[in-house]
């Protein structure tokens, strides 16, 4: 077995475990009724841009526009055959893929309506680089972009932070991470100094649960 049939073999195995369990599934529902909200919001733009498209997860609710045309891109080749291989032939015959990185996305300026972003920033917990992401975002986008991310002022953001007050307190150390709390005035900010103005937004379930998409149009747009 070779290194490539290695990597993707992982991937399937992440992407299978991310798709089991009743609480799973009733996440991927409510997270697809976010996106409809939000590409509503946007104006149902007819190009969009799924960057990082992942498994593929959100193209059959970017495909349910008979009229949109879909770019999808992601760092990982490997990914995307992944995401073309379990998609439904009449999904994946709607989707143009090509490898890209959000820093520097191999697009001209201006070149789609609307960048899809729903599984990056939360990853993501230095500003600058955010900000350097959001940057290309305007390049790129003609009129809106959709990003979502995990942000504070909820209960499950507070629980989170007690507990690793909590931890520090007894002598641990502050537990590795891939996933970040980002104070909603600073993104915010982050957004409006990068040339976007929000459209709007929309919590999982405002008041308790930390994931929140937010709908943004260029400014002056």
């Amino acid at each position: 077995m070779n290194e490539h049939t290695t990597d993707q073999r992982s991937l399937r195995d992440y992407v299978h475990r991310h798709e089991q369990g009743l609480a799973r599934r009733l996440s991927l529902w409510r997270d697809a009724q976010l996106a409809r909200l939000a590409l509503r919001d946007a104006g149902d733009p007819g190009l969009v841009l799924d960057l990082p498209s992942g498994a593929g997860r959100f193209w059959p609710v970017l495909a349910e526009h008979a009229n949109r045309v879909i770019l999808a891109a992601d760092p990982s080749i490997d990914m995307l055959d992944i995401a073309e291989t379990q998609s439904p032939i009449e999904v994946r015959k709607r989707i143009r893929t090509f490898q890209s990185s959000a820093l520097s996305i191999d697009l001209s300026a201006n070149a789609v309506d609307c960048i899809f972003c729903m599984r990056l920033f939360h990853h993501i917990a230095d500003s600058d680089q955010r900000r350097a992401i959001l940057d290309e975002f305007y390049r790129v986008t003609r009129d809106t972009a959709i990003v979502a991310l995990w942000v504070d002022g909820n209960l499950k953001a507070w629980r989170r932070k007690r507990q690793e007050q909590h931890r520090l307190s007894l002598g641990g150390t502050q537990t590795p991470r891939n996933r970040f709390v980002v104070c909603r005035s600073q993104i915010e900010s982050e957004f409006l100094d990068a040339g976007f103005r929000m459209v709007g937004h929309h919590d999982f379930l405002p008041g308790y649960a930390m994931w929140r998409v937010y709908v943004l149009r260029k400014s002056g747009y």
